[in-house]
This record gives C-alpha cells, sequence and structure tokens, in this order.
C-alpha cells in the first residue's frame, strides 16, 4: 500500500513539473487587422492579461492596419508599456501594413518585427472634420491665410500645429525608449513617410524582418529584451504560439460601434419611442425602442462623434415626426430633413478608415424620412378636399324616412340612426324628409315635395 501512494505521489509530482514547463513554454498570437478601435484595444488588453495569467513567455501582435481612434490606440500602447510579458510587434502578412496609428504601435512594442513585401508609416493624424493642413510657415495657418500673433510679436500656435507637435513628442518618447529611429518616427507625423521592410531595417526602425512566424521565433531566440525596467533573455526555441481568437464580446463590441450600426441602432431606438408614445400599451417597439437607443448610446460614447452633428439629428427626427402630428404643409417636415441630413454628416466626418457613416445608408434613411413626411402631407390634402362624412355638417342637407310624427314633433331614420325631429307642420308615417339644422340633439326638418 505505501509503495503505491509512493509511486502515486512521484507520478503527480512529475505530471505537476511537466505541466509547469509546458506552460512556461506557451506563447500568445493575437491578430489587429483592420480599424484600430474599442473592440481592437478591449481585444489586445484582455489578451495580454490571458497570456499572463496562463504565463506565457511571449506575445505576438501580428499586425495589418490602416490606422484608426487616436483614443483606442493609445490605450493599445498603455497596455503594451505595462505588459509584464514581452511584446513582439510582427507587421504581417506579405502585403500587410501598419499604417498611421499601427506605426504607434510598433514602436511601442519591445521587439518590431515587419514581413517582405509589407510597410508602415503616414503617421500624421486627423480628426473629425478631416486632417489637420501642415503648417506652411510662421503664424500663417488661419483660414484667412493671415499671420496669427500671440503676445510679444510671436507666431500664436494653431489647434494643427498642436496636435501634430503632440504626435510628434508622443512617438518620439516611444522611438527614444526602445531605442529606434526617433528623426524618421517624426517625419513620418510631420510629413506621412512610410518605408518597406528592408528601408525600416536600415533605417533602425524595425528589429528584424521574418518570412513568417517560425521564421520569427527562429530569429527571436537568444535576444535581450527590456520589460518594466528588467532585462530578460528571450527563449522562443520550441516556443508554441496559441491563436487567440475574437470572443463573443469582442464581436459585439466590435458590431455595435460600427457607425453604420450604431446609426441604425439610433434610429430604430428613437422611431421605436415615437411609436410606443403614440400608441401607448403596445410595449413591443418601446421595448426594442429603448434597448436599440440604449445600445447605440453606449456606442456614440466610445466613439468620436460631434455632439453638434448628433444634436441636429435629433431636431430633423424631432420635426418630421412633429410634421404627422401638428402639419405645417411642409415647413416642418423640410425643414427636418435637411436638419437629419446634416446632422448625419457631421456624426462622424472624420479621415480615420472604417469610422465614417456610408453616405448611401444617410441618403436611404434620409429619403424614408422625405417619404414618411411627404405621404403624410398628401393625405392631409386629400383629406381636405373630401367632402364632410361626420358631424353636423354632414346631417345638414340628408334626407331620412319620417318613423312616427304627432303635432309638430316625431322621429325620423337618418343614415340609419333613429332622430327626435320637429318641422313647422304636420308630417305623414313613412314621408320622406330633407334636414334643415340641427338643434342640439334635435333635427328640424321638412317634407320633401311628391314626385308626380
Amino acid at each position: 500500500m505505501r509503495i503505491r501512494l509512493i509511486i502515486f505521489a512521484i507520478g503527480f509530482f512529475l505530471f505537476s513539473a511537466i505541466s509547469y514547463a509546458e506552460q512556461k513554454e506557451v506563447g500568445f498570437l493575437l491578430d489587429l487587422q483592420g480599424p484600430i478601435g474599442p473592440a481592437a484595444s478591449d481585444y489586445i488588453h484582455r489578451g495580454i492579461d490571458k497570456a499572463w495569467d496562463q504565463r506565457a513567455k511571449l506575445v505576438v501582435l501580428r499586425i495589418d492596419t490602416p490606422g484608426g481612434l487616436d483614443t483606442s490606440m493609445r490605450e493599445i500602447i498603455k497596455d503594451l508599456l505595462q505588459s509584464p510579458i514581452p511584446v513582439v510587434s510582427y507587421v504581417a502578412p506579405s502585403g500587410a501594413r501598419a499604417a498611421s496609428a499601427g506605426t504607434y504601435i510598433v514602436y511601442a512594442s519591445q521587439i518590431a518585427a515587419m514581413a517582405p513585401g509589407t510597410n508602415l508609416g503616414a503617421a500624421t493624424p486627423v480628426q473629425i472634420g478631416g486632417g489637420f493642413p501642415l503648417p506652411k510657415g510662421p503664424g500663417t495657418n488661419d483660414e484667412d491665410g493671415k499671420e496669427t500673433k500671440a503676445k510679444g510679436g510671436k507666431s500664436a500656435p494653431t489647434m494643427a500645429e498642436k496636435v501634430i507637435n503632440d504626435a510628434v513628442a508622443y512617438i518620439r518618447s516611444l522611438a527614444q525608449m526602445r531605442g529606434r529611429n526617433a528623426d524618421w518616427a517624426e517625419k513620418a507625423v510631420r510629413e506621412a513617410a512610410s518605408l518597406s521592410a528592408e528601408e525600416a531595417l536600415k533605417a533602425g526602425v524595425i528589429d528584424l524582418i521574418a518570412d513568417d512566424v517560425d521564421d520569427l521565433l527562429a530569429k527571436l531566440d537568444g535576444r535581450e529584451v527590456v520589460v518594466l525596467g528588467q532585462t530578460r533573455r528571450l527563449q522562443t526555441s520550441g516556443l508554441a504560439l496559441q491563436a487567440m481568437e475574437p470572443d463573443w464580446r469582442t464581436q459585439l463590441l466590435g458590431i455595435i460601434t460600427n457607425p453604420n450600426i450604431a446609426y441604425i441602432l439610433m434610429l430604430i431606438g428613437i422611431y421605436g419611442l415615437i411609436l410606443e408614445f403614440y400608441s401607448p400599451g403596445v410595449l413591443v417597439p418601446g421595448v426594442i425602442g429603448a434597448i436599440c437607443l440604449l445600445v447605440a448610446l453606449y456606442a456614440f460614447q466610445l466613439l468620436p462623434i460631434n455632439y453638434a452633428g448628433f444634436a441636429l439629428m435629433l431636431l430633423g427626427l424631432g420635426l418630421m415626426v412633429a410634421e404627422a402630428f401638428a402639419p405645417s404643409f411642409g415647413v416642418l417636415g423640410i425643414g427636418g430633413v435637411i436638419a437629419f441630413v446634416i446632422g448625419s454628416i457631421m456624426l462622424l466626418e472624420t479621415d480615420v478608415p472604417g469610422y465614417g457613416i456610408s453616405w448611401l445608408l444617410i441618403g436611404a434613411t434620409a429619403a424614408v424620412g422625405a417619404g414618411i413626411f411627404i405621404f403624410v402631407l398628401t393625405m392631409l390634402v386629400r383629406s381636405r378636399r373630401r367632402p364632410v362624412v361626420s358631424g353636423p355638417e354632414e346631417m345638414v342637407g340628408s334626407t331620412g324616412q319620417v318613423i312616427d310624427w304627432e303635432g309638430h314633433a316625431g322621429t325620423v331614420r337618418v343614415h340609419g340612426e333613429v332622430w327626435n325631429a320637429r318641422a313647422a307642420r304636420a308630417i305623414d308615417a313613412g314621408r320622406q324628409v330633407r334636414v334643415e339644422k340641427i338643434d342640439g340633439l334635435t333635427l328640424v326638418v321638412q317634407p320633401q315635395s311628391k314626385r308626380r
């Protein structure tokens, strides 16, 4: 019995040691593809956390991006700088790029690598409403081309200069931290310069070129990196990379932060609430509308929206709805369509790839709103041209039949309804009468002449 226990204990410890050794030999492969936004930053953050929990030795960040949002880029860079695990940025496969925000991420990584046939650069920042124009000279960046002077006769910095200088300082600090070419980094920001993989290696922008992931791991083996102030030697020979796929949360975040999806969700939310207010108690439009509107507002909170454009959209929708309830012969409806289109254009007018609203979607939505408004206006005009079919005005001139009569009063049937009636003289039962006017709930009638 004791021998069995000893054998079991030895086997358990050997199994634990082997499992621990295998765990230490794990690396994580994260793919940063497409525009960089809230979903990408969440994916990188949780990927690094998971790699640390599983004691991974290395994180390889495979990059193929045209750029993205500045806020999301900075969140990713913070995670890279604070990562307790070495992070290798790898622009791959051939034909991929690390443009704009991707260049900053490459500079922030402990090791930067590229595959043949890739490129990086073009890191000039852009803002909502288009890119910043580069300074042309001292104090000549205002809209009229006039020189703007600050106190002391010196040129006052424009907003474009402030943003570009901030971006230059940021990427230079990353270059200096990682020992890379800071001068070219500044050129990539100020002049939107780009480099191929071979040129980047010669210029000291990246550390190595690798044909594929296996070649990358082979070339990383034995290299020294600085992680949180400590020097480490990479041991990547035989390292198994574990690819981390985006989970449902990241995929959902990627869907709702798509500007076109967020735009549609907002419209569904607003129209759903309007239908609920118009027909209280239906519940379904109100519940769906409230959910969609809250999800859209959450997405807009993560996206760099223009709040003036958002307010114009709400105003436009409100005016179009008001046209249906308080017809103004087109004034409210036309104004609503114009405000809605202008607001939609302003909402996410940005040069960042993947973060603009489709013109086709804006046009289709505006056309639907205008169609509803025109339909309501047409129905209003037609209703005014129709003869009156209800109320006192409709009863005057109608004909009916006397049911019974005594003296100057009796009852008559008009439009299938029985009314009290009176006349200037007696009328025989069954006689046809014509309604002259209505006095309260009594009809004043006159007998029709008998046909010969």
